[in-house]
């Protein structure tokens, strides 16, 4: 259990921690100086339960709120410390506040120096802050008078933090590993050390993580957990971490930064959230209103842009969070806002999704996403997210984005009764009634559109994928058109899309004279075929007559214009992906110049390049200056051709 001090300057935070550890936190040369706390402090005690439990003492300053926010990241239970003899002032008012907006509940109230207050101060001051505790997370915390000068009430402190420890409910390790840092510096012999609390996860001495959000590779040399030299550190511990890597030094980390699993590194600038606004705020938060973000241990610019009425004292709302860079977090973080001054602390609340669209933020449909994000149980968030627009879930960046680990999600799944599409570009979740839905609305797509183009082969495969409902990221749309084709329940004709019982058909002398065509546009002339113009000085035949073919026949998949007026037969186009895929994967990094396939297909230069930015345009293949390189999501485009297409 992390335990996390929180009180007025010189109430004793310190004196108090000591007199439960026997550690003086306050380790600064200049904090023994002053005697106040400056930066944050750690010590550890084993109250005889078997556990050690880990202290962060913070700074009581209105100065350093940033600090204490900083060391407020993680901790479980909070140690709240009012002065017997100064009572209740400013910074605990601030504090408790602070608590109260991260969801701090657990917890135990010290009145220390309680040898400066008599009887009858100690019940009106156990009065006075039960009456402040009344609103707030830890409204039911004990509330206990300590004196770390003559030892009073140090022990009964001590015995009600260690059946806290063994009440307390023991932190799913299952998420993926997040530390937040709150100190980085060079150890003799060992090189860079970070310290942080364990947000999520485990970590275990070899494993691969990354410092985001700058993205940083590095390796688990050691790990101190609670003090402690050991092999794994767990949600709900301090660890201390001896990182290596190529870049990894005291002045490539800072404060601020985590410490995660490389899964879960995709810093966020622009996030909707729940936010609250206190009620000691003076006017609304209205559009673009200027503040200070606090999350975990890091402190960053935002922009508050409220999706709704402005967000007033008292009253809670949805706002999005424009941020001055990018930070590494996840689903349900909490977060404090502090205005730009640092005079006062404004608000705070939870993060709700991660990815929030800088248009069309203020939607209905936006504002339904985010009622079913909001919900905290996952499997209950999953549900109700595909029942909104656009009824389809990246289950990848869900787990990434709740630092979920694959058997959680497993189980997610399960729970929610997903229908689970897998690509090569990650796994998508739909509803039961969204797959149904899927497979009649193609249908009634498809008949609508035979219906209204009698003459064409199908429709094109994107401008279906627009129109299908739920619409799906392309290599999902893609999955599913095949499970649907595998079902016998549709065609897929090269980038057309048809049902199974329509097909165009050439009339006996159309067909005559394709039949005409295709002897000179297979066998060993295939590569470079005749243009229209050539084709009618061998046959015999008008011109427009053998364009209108040919383009009939295109729209059919026989063939395949390539540029104006020079036709190739499907499975030559089929032939030549092939050979362009044999290319790249010969050439170094994939990259090849339309020499390599020249050489293959053994044409001219001209025709070479004309079929190679045919395949530009079809994204078979993309383009950068005079290399190439294929779309492997684009090598099925163009399958084998149907009966009769020569």
């Amino acid at each position: 259990m992390i335990v996390g001090t929180a009180g007025h300057i010189d109430h004793g935070k310190t004196a108090l921690v000591k007199a439960l550890t026997g550690v003086d936190t306050d380790r600064l040369k200049e904090e023994k100086a002053r005697g106040i706390t400056i930066e944050l402090g750690f010590a550890y005690s084993n109250f005889g339960n078997g556990s050690v439990t880990g202290f962060v003492d913070v700074p009581g300053h209105e100065r350093f709120i940033h600090t204490m926010l900083a060391g407020a990241c993680g901790i479980d239970y909070a140690l709240l410390v009012v002065a017997a003899d100064d009572g209740i002032m400013p910074q605990t008012l601030e504090h408790l506040a602070i608590l109260n907006l991260l969801g701090i509940n657990r917890g135990v109230v010290a009145l220390t120096k309680a040898d400066l207050a008599d009887d009858i101060r100690r019940a009106s001051l156990t009065l006075e802050v039960r009456t402040m505790l009344r609103e707030s997370s830890l409204r039911d915390v004990v509330i206990m008078c300590v004196s770390a000068m003559t030892g009073e009430g140090i022990e009964a402190l001590k015995h009600h933090l260690a059946e806290a420890e063994r009440e307390a409910t023991t932190m799913s390790a299952s998420g993926r590993f997040r530390l937040a840092v709150d100190r980085c510096f060079i150890l003799p012999g060992a090189g860079t050390v970070v310290t942080g609390s364990v947000i999520s996860g485990r970590v275990a001495l070899g494993d691969l993580v990354t410092l985001s959000p700058s993205g940083l590779p590095a390796r688990v040399r050691s790990i101190h957990a609670q003090n402690r030299t050991t092999g794994s550190g767990s949600a709900g511990e301090r660890c201390a971490l001896n990182l290596s890597g190529d870049g990894v030094s005291k002045d490539a980390i800072r404060r601020g930064d985590m410490v995660v699993d490389p899964v879960l590194h995709a810093p966020a600038d622009r996030i909707d959230a729940e936010l609250a606004v206190l009620a000691s705020e003076k006017r609304p938060l209205g559009e673009w209103f200027s503040a200070r973000l606090h999350h975990a241990s890091t402190e960053v610019g935002v922009r508050i842009v409220p999706l709704g009425l402005p967000i007033s004292p008292g009253q809670s709302g949805r706002a999005q969070l424009v941020l001055d860079r990018a930070i590494a977090a996840a689903i349900g973080d909490r977060f404090i806002i502090r205005d730009v001054s640092a005079q006062r602390t404004i608000g705070g609340g939870k993060f709700l999704d991660l990815r929030a669209p800088a248009r069309k933020r203020k939607t209905a449909e936006r504002r339904e996403l985010l009622n079913a994000a909001a919900r905290q149980d996952a499997p209950e968030a999953l549900v109700a997210l595909l029942a909104v627009l656009p009824f389809v879930v990246d289950l990848d960046a869900f787990a990434r984005d709740r630092a979920l680990a694959k058997d959680e999600l497993s189980r997610i799944i399960t729970t929610a009764k997903a229908e689970v599409i897998v690509t090569s570009q990650g796994r998508y979740a739909l509803s039961k009634e969204a797959r149904i839905e899927f497979t009649e609305h193609l249908q009634r797509t498809l008949t609508a559109f035979h219906g209204d183009n009698p003459d064409l082969q199908g429709i094109g495969r994107e401008r279906l994928r627009m129109l299908a409902m739920p619409r799906l990221p392309k290599p999902a749309f893609l999955v599913m058109l095949r499970e649907e084709q595998e079902a016998g329940r549709l065609v897929m004709d090269g980038s057309f899309v048809r049902l199974p019982g329509h097909e165009v058909r050439l009339t006996e002398k159309e067909e005559a004279l394709y039949a005409k065509l295709v002897p000179h546009m297979t066998g060993d002339e295939r590569f470079r075929p005749p243009r229209v113009r050539d084709f009618c000085e061998m046959i015999g035949a008008d011109e427009k007559e053998v364009r209108r073919i040919l383009k009939l026949c295109a729209r059919l998949g026989r063939v395949d214009q390539i540029r104006h007026d020079h036709f190739f037969a499907r499975r030559t186009t089929a032939e030549m992906v092939e050979i362009i895929r044999e290319v790249a994967a010969s050439a170094d990094n994939g990259e090849f110049f339309a020499g390599a396939f020249r050489d293959r297909v053994n044409n001219g230069r001209k025709v070479a390049i004309e079929i190679l930015e045919f395949f530009d345009r079809q994204g078979v293949t993309f383009r950068r200056g005079d290399v190439r390189r294929v779309n492997p999501h684009r090598l099925d485009l163009y399958g084998e051709p149907r009966s009769g297409s020569g």
